[in-house]
C-alpha cells in the first residue's frame, strides 16, 4: 500500500495551510480568557471561517454532496488545521465524528435529510457523538452485574424518548447551551435483549431537553467545549433510529475507526508545532555560550530523533487511513497501531524537546507548554490506548487465524 498523495489532495493541503496561518493561529488568543465557555464561544468566528472555506464538506463523501473522496483528505486537511490550533480543528474534527454514524448507518433518505445543514457553507453547524457516559464507556457491552451503556431510549408512539447522561461529547451543548444541532446518541432501547444487542444509535436533530450539567475545565484544548450533561426526556421522531435496533455497537465501531487512524495525524500536528519551535530556539539561543545550542550534538540529535519520529508516525498513520479506504483487511489493526504509537510519541517527544529548552519550557507562554498538555489527552480520547485500542490489538493476537504479515 504506497502513499502517494493526490494534485488535489496536495491543493488542498496547500489551501488548508494557509487559512490556518491566516485564520487559526490569530485564533488562539481566545485560550487567554476566563471560562471554558467563554473561550469556546470567542473560537466560533474562525470556526464559521472554516465553514466558508469547504472544510466540513471536504470532510463529507462526494456521494452524499461534499468534495470528499478518501480518509486520506480528511487526514491532510486535519494535520494543517491541528498545527495551527488544536482547539479549532478539534471543534471541526469532532462535528465530522458527530455525523460519521449517520454516514455508515443511515439510509438514503436519512443521509439526505440530516446531512444537509452540514454541506453548507455558512453558519457553524456543529454535530457531537454522544457515546461516553460518566464512569465510563469501555465495556458498553458488559452483562450484569455489569452496567453497559446506562442512557436508555424508550419507544413512545412514534418517538423515542431518551434519558441518561453523557461525558466527554465535543461541542455537544451547542455555542450558547442551545445543543448541537445533531447529536448522534448510542443509547439502550431494549432491557429484555442481551447486552450487547439491545444498544441502538439514534439521531436527534435540533434537540430540546439537553442540559448542560457542567464544562469539564482542562489542561489542553482550552478553546474547546467538553461538556457533561443529560438528556431529559429528549424526543426524537422513530425515523431517526439510524441502522438497525439493537445494531448501535457495531455501528459506532464502524464510525470510530476512520477517526482511530486520523489520531496519529494529530500527533504529527502537535509534533510538528513542537520541533519547529524547538529548532528555531536551537538556531538562536546561547544560553550564555559562544554559539548557538544547535551545534552541540545532544540537541542536534535530540532533533534529529524527534525528526524520525515525525516522519515514522505520518507514514504509518497515512498508511492506516489508506488501508481503511481500500478496506484492506488490516485495516482495524493498522488503525490501532496508528492511534497508539502517534499519540504515545507525541507526548515522549514533546517532552524530549522540553528537555533541549530547559526549564523556560514549562513557562505558560511557552509553546511546548500548551503542545504537550494537547498531547497529553491523545491516548486517551477516541478509544483509551489501555482500555480500548490495546485490547482490541490484543484480541486480534489471539485470533487462532491472525495472520502476522496480513499489514503487508
Amino acid at each position: 500500500m504506497g502513499i502517494e498523495l493526490t494534485d488535489r489532495q496536495r491543493e488542498l493541503r496547500t489551501r488548508a495551510r494557509a487559512v490556518a496561518r491566516s485564520v487559526l493561529r490569530e485564533a488562539r488568543a481566545a485560550e487567554q480568557l476566563a471560562t471554558a465557555e467563554e473561550r469556546f464561544l470567542a473560537t466560533r468566528p474562525a470556526y464559521e471561517q472554516l465553514i466558508a472555506a469547504g472544510f466540513l464538506r471536504a470532510c463529507l463523501p462526494t456521494a452524499d454532496g461534499g468534495d470528499n473522496e478518501s480518509l486520506l483528505d480528511t487526514a491532510v486537511l486535519m494535520e494543517e488545521l491541528y498545527a495551527e490550533n488544536p482547539s479549532v480543528a478539534l471543534t471541526l474534527l469532532a462535528t465530522v465524528l458527530g455525523v460519521q454514524p449517520v454516514l455508515a448507518g443511515g439510509d438514503q433518505e436519512q443521509r439526505k435529510r440530516l446531512l444537509a445543514p452540514f454541506l453548507e457553507t455558512s453558519g457553524a453547524p456543529l454535530a457531537a457523538f454522544c457515546s461516553t457516559e460518566p464512569g465510563g464507556s469501555a465495556n458498553p457491552a458488559a452483562p450484569p452485574p455489569g452496567e453497559g451503556v446506562r442512557t436508555r431510549a424508550v419507544r413512545a408512539g412514534d418517538q423515542w424518548v431518551i434519558n441518561g447522561r453523557k461525558k466527554w461529547v465535543s461541542s455537544a451543548t451547542g455555542w450558547q447551551r442551545d445543543g448541537a444541532d445533531l447529536l448522534t446518541v448510542l443509547c439502550r432501547t431494549a432491557e429484555d435483549a442481551p447486552p450487547g444487542g439491545g444498544i441502538s444509535m439514534l439521531a436527534v436533530v435540533n434537540p430540546s431537553g439537553v442540559t448542560l450539567d457542567r464544562v469539564i475545565e482542562t489542561s489542553g484544548y482550552r478553546a474547546h467545549l467538553l461538556p457533561e450533561f443529560t438528556f431529559h426526556d429528549v424526543a426524537t421522531p422513530a425515523e431517526n433510529l439510524l441502522g438497525a435496533e439493537g445494531g448501535g455497537l457495531p455501528l459506532a465501531g464502524a464510525s470510530f475507526l476512520g477517526a482511530t487512524a486520523v489520531v496519529g495525524l494529530l500527533g504529527v500536528a502537535l509534533l510538528r508545532a513542537a520541533f519547529e519551535h524547538t529548532l528555531h530556539f536551537a538556531r538562536t539561543e546561547r544560553r550564555g555560550g559562544t554559539v548557538p545550542i544547535l551545534e552541540h550534538q545532544a540537541v542536534g540529535y535530540a532533533l534529529a530523533d524527534a525528526k524520525t519520529s515525525i516522519e515514522a508516525v505520518r507514514a504509518l498513520s497515512l498508511r492506516a487511513c489508506a488501508a481503511v479506504d481500500a478496506g484492506h483487511p488490516a485495516r482495524v489493526e493498522l488503525a490501532g497501531h496508528a492511534k497508539v504509537f502517534g499519540s504515545e510519541t507525541a507526548v515522549r517527544v514533546i517532552t524530549d524537546l522540553m528537555r533541549v529548552v530547559g526549564v523556560d519550557s514549562y513557562d505558560d507562554l511557552d509553546p511546548l507548554n500548551g503542545l504537550l498538555q494537547d498531547a497529553l489527552v491523545l491516548p486517551l480520547f477516541a478509544g483509551g490506548n489501555l482500555g480500548v485500542r490495546r485490547r482490541a490489538l490484543h484480541a486480534l493476537l489471539l485470533n487462532p487465524d491472525y495472520d502476522s504479515l496480513g499489514t503487508i
